[in-house]
């Protein structure tokens, strides 16, 4: 059976059944239950340092109705960022190279801040649509533009972190293949290839990483606008 670099994108299947849901749900055992004792080892305490630190940078641009939302921002923030790395071991899946599960996690939490400040401050949230000291004759066309901006919004979120994380698992395919055929033709190059590819891997985790934090920070950056 032919392969091509995109077959590792497609979700798999065991006796026609979709393990998708499973990759979603197994980075949740990497953290452990709480017990009698929240902090019971090394492991527990990074966890807890971790959050705490992600939650005070999230939350930091938002007054004290946005902290409403720093459960559900900080949960996001950790699975994405676990799935992110976990994507990148080998014989593994990353859900988050789907495009309709990323616009499925942005297309809702961007109507919720959207309805939040129509429901909250209406007008303070239709005054983005127009900038003040608009000359009268741009206004039409200022609302248009200020409009189609802000639908994009879930789009851009949910193909930024799609086409990030694509980019980075093929081009880390590509280079391993390439140094593969090159290693009983031309041995060094083939060397030089697998530092090309030591150094990609370690990019690619920062950018997992750092596309994890862009989306969750942007979100609350819509949040910000309207509350």
């Amino acid at each position: 059976m032919n392969l091509s670099f995109f077959d590792q994108f497609s979700s798999p299947y065991l006796l026609g059944i979709p393990l998708i849901l499973l990759s979603l749900l197994f980075p949740a055992l990497l953290f452990p239950s709480p017990g009698n004792r929240w902090v019971s080892n090394r492991l527990s305490t990074i966890q807890l340092w971790l959050l705490h630190l992600i939650t005070k940078q999230l939350m930091i641009p938002l007054n004290k109705n946005g902290h409403k939302w720093a459960l559900m921002l900080t949960s996001l923030m950790t699975m994405l960022l676990t799935i992110n790395l976990l994507g990148l071991l080998p014989y593994t899946f990353t859900p988050t190279t789907q495009l309709s599960m990323n616009m499925a996690l942005a297309f809702p939490l961007w109507l919720a801040t959207l309805l939040t400040g129509l429901r909250n401050k209406p007008s303070a949230s239709l005054a983005h649509l127009l900038p003040e000291g608009t000359p009268t004759p741009l206004i039409p066309a200022l609302i248009l533009i200020e409009t189609t901006s802000l639908l994009i919004r879930p789009l851009a979120l949910g193909v930024r972190l799609t086409a990030n994380l694509t980019a980075g698992h093929l081009l880390i395919q590509l280079i391993s293949t390439a140094s593969i055929a090159l290693m009983p033709i031309l041995p060094a190059v083939s060397v030089l290839t697998m530092v090309i590819l030591l150094l990609l891997t370690i990019l690619e985790v920062a950018v997992a990483m750092i596309q994890a934090y862009v989306f969750v920070l942007l979100l609350s950056l819509y949040l910000q606008e309207n509350i």
